[in-house]
């Protein structure tokens, strides 16, 4: 693990996983306590593809922040961000538009500090500390105004988050929530991990992360789709995530047979 420096808040309880830190640990990031490498061990054990499962679905966002570009959009709001680490939102967009401009939102502590720390200076970019069911208060931060409240289209990432929100939260009525404040022209991701493939180790999963601050709630595919309801879905539609316009390369070679996560972009209809 990298050493602890600033990015660790003082007073955390690190005796526990968190769902940001395990993924973290999963994608082969430096951020993460000996619980969550626990964790993350048996979330393997019972899952052997698990690294490349989180992998396909990095390679899913950073696909769908390109086409983002491609469509004019230059705005980012990046929910439950997690630890920022294996390609960040701010540098793949940047990479095609240096003026794009990202906020990241999430309520973990560890992700914040670091996020602010790997931010500091740069003022295209900034982060802020709220739970994403809290649309109100997240479209509302300080932040988000002075970055995005321009009425430039909008990136809204729901990466690998949903499975971290129960059904007692309206995680469909959240998406419809957040798109319905977004300005014309705005583009939705999402990606959500499912048990439909595997379905007994993505059992063991969930019962490994439910005594975390991080449960997790798998998804089959017609749940996932509802929640694009509120959306116009771009081609191809709401697919594995290796199958949305899958590109040249090794690393995305490699992962092209990976299942476990359902990813797709959605348009924000006009209002």
């Amino acid at each position: 693990m990298a050493d602890n420096g600033d990015w660790v808040p003082g007073g955390l309880d690190t005796s526990k996983p968190s769902g940001a830190r395990v993924y973290d640990y999963l994608l082969g990031g430096g951020h993460n306590f000996d619980a969550d490498r626990v964790a993350g061990g048996r979330v393997i054990s019972v899952l052997p593809q698990a690294r490349k499962i989180a992998a396909s679905n990095r390679a899913f966002m950073r696909r769908a922040v390109r086409f983002m570009i491609g469509q004019g959009v230059t705005r980012f709001l990046d929910l439950g961000s997690g630890i920022p680490t294996v390609g960040n939102v701010h540098e793949i967009a940047r990479h095609v538009d240096p003026s794009a401009r990202v906020v990241y939102v999430d309520f973990e502590e560890v992700a914040v500090a670091h996020s602010l720390l790997m931010l500091r200076d740069d003022p295209l970019s900034d982060v802020v500390q709220a739970d994403l069911t809290e649309p109100d208060r997240v479209l509302g931060a300080e932040p988000v105004r002075r970055l995005l409240d321009d009425g430039e289209p909008v990136g809204l990432l729901m990466v690998a988050v949903h499975h971290f929100v129960p059904d007692a939260k309206d995680p469909a009525g959240l998406v419809a929530r957040y798109a319905e404040r977004m300005p014309p022209g705005s583009l939705v991701a999402i990606s959500h991990l499912t048990g439909d493939h595997d379905p007994e180790e993505m059992e063991q999963v969930r019962q490994t992360m439910a005594n975390s601050p991080s449960p997790m709630y798998f998804r089959p595919y017609d749940e996932v789709m509802a929640l694009f309801a509120s959306l116009d879905v771009v081609e191809p539609g709401v697919v594995d995530a290796p199958s949305w316009h899958p590109e040249d390369g090794l690393h995305d070679l490699e992962l092209a047979t990976v299942r476990g996560v359902y990813a797709g972009v959605g348009r924000v209809r006009s209002r």
